[in-house]
């Protein structure tokens, strides 16, 4: 039975992976080499995470706090993009810090690997690593699947995401925001 949400969540970044594969379509096998355009981003990350129910939950509840938790954090983004157009290969790594307003903090780090459509659309996933308060099980390991929308204003980027941590302790939905400028590396 706990498999099932595991399950769920993989089965959605596939389809939503094989959906924007046969959208973009096929390139030529005779072109020209690509050349690669590589891109920092970083920037400020908050949002809210719901802590769906389960043991997670429960121990949220033993310490007096709602299953709704503030997250603040910061976003390293690295961007691989071809030359000429295509989708984008990111690498994101996301430190928080939750439920602050609880005068406590629950830090978490994501690591998530995806691809960022040309229009946007964006979807990946990746580990995150859950330091709990709980003496006998200090870290909590879990699956995050991602999906969401940058909006580009010049040289900045306003990300909007829901993100899908799932594992037998329980699932957590977060939506997040914040900007990205964009720097060269090279």
């Amino acid at each position: 039975m706990h498999n099932v949400p595991r399950a769920k969540a993989l089965l959605i970044a596939a389809v939503v992976a094989a959906a924007c594969t046969a959208a973009y379509g096929q390139e030529a096998v005779d072109e020209e080499p690509v050349v690669l355009r590589h891109k920092k981003l970083s920037g400020p990350r908050m949002g809210v995470t719901y802590v769906l129910p389960g043991k997670f939950e429960e121990r949220l509840k033993d310490k007096g706090m709602d299953p709704l938790l503030s997250q603040f954090g910061w976003h390293f983004e690295f961007l691989v993009r071809p030359q000429g157009g295509g989708p984008a290969f990111v690498t994101e790594i996301i430190p928080f810090l939750g439920g602050v307003e609880y005068s406590t903090v629950i830090p978490s780090l994501s690591m998530v690997l995806g691809i960022r459509m040309p229009i946007g659309f964006e979807f990946g996933m990746g580990p995150n690593v859950l330091f709990t308060f709980e003496k006998n099980k200090p870290v909590n390991t879990t699956l995050v699947v991602a999906l969401g929308q940058s909006l580009k204003f010049g040289g900045v980027q306003i990300p909007l995401n829901l993100a899908l941590s799932t594992n037998s302790d329980g699932q957590r939905l977060s939506f997040v925001f914040g900007y990205a400028i964009s720097r060269r590396s090279s």
